[in-house]
């Protein structure tokens, strides 16, 4: 995760022979130093996959699209709410829901419930392992528990304690969106799910996008910590939190 939180959003997944970036929301100059400390070249990014139009996901898109001259995964409705300029940008739209493959990455679309246009979560299949990335959603329907059965390695969004955003500075309108079924996942929803849903195939869980002014690091790994202990899955999968303004570690299986 070269960033993960309310102010910023980027992933990077790699094979041998593949590269991807999932969503653009640094600036390009920051997005460029991040894959530099992973020792990572920009201009070996295959493809960039984009979850939805808002600008912690996109604020650096149009600018790095520019210089990779690599091609945009967007979905069909997506694509027009992205302020391209007069740049024309490579793109390759898809329909909310569909399979397809990058390299040797097979990648699941699915829908998540957000107030985006069209917003997207993406598991990765590859060489055996599967990687599911979900974040922006209010609630947790069965159906993308579905498709995140089987992950080895699962980023979720832990964004806020309900409670310090009850109490916080946003505007009680804002509070309310994020509290919606479209807005975002609180700490404990999260860790209802660890203690109801979580598979039993995830060895890793990085809880990520975490609200820079209602949510801190240690609560979000206490609550989801307590969740796993609460399942005797402490043991079995490890727990990580993305904190707000750094990339977390390299994942590798």
């Amino acid at each position: 995760m070269l960033a993960s939180s309310s102010s910023g959003n980027s992933a990077f997944i790699r094979t041998e022979r593949t590269r991807i970036l999932v969503d653009a929301g640094l600036s390009k100059r920051d997005l460029f130093a991040r894959l530099a400390a992973i020792d990572e070249q920009c201009d070996s990014v295959d493809a960039i996959l984009v979850t939805h139009e808002h600008s912690d996901h996109v604020s650096g898109l149009v600018s790095l699209a520019r210089q990779l001259n690599a091609p945009i995964f967007i979905t069909r409705l997506t694509a027009p709410a992205i302020p391209w300029g007069e740049y024309t940008p490579k793109l390759d739209c898809f329909q909310a829901g569909t399979t397809f493959t990058i390299g040797d990455i097979e990648i699941d679309s699915f829908t998540i419930p957000h107030d985006a246009i069209d917003p997207v979560g993406f598991c990765f299949r590859t060489h055996g392992i599967k990687i599911g990335i979900v974040t922006d959603l209010g609630y947790l329907p069965d159906s993308i528990k579905f498709h995140l059965r089987g992950t080895d390695l699962l980023v979720l969004e832990s964004n806020h304690d309900l409670e310090m955003l009850k109490v916080g500075p946003y505007p009680w309108s804002v509070k309310q969106r994020v509290m919606g079924r479209k807005g975002h996942l609180s700490n404990d929803v999260v860790s209802d799910f660890i203690r109801i849903d979580l598979d039993s195939s995830i060895s890793t869980l990085v809880l990520g996008h975490l609200s820079e002014h209602n949510n801190h690091p240690e609560i979000v790994r206490n609550v989801a910590g307590r969740a796993l202990d609460k399942t005797g899955r402490a043991l079995f999968t490890r727990l990580v939190v993305a904190e707000p303004k750094q990339q977390t570690e390299v994942f590798t299986y």
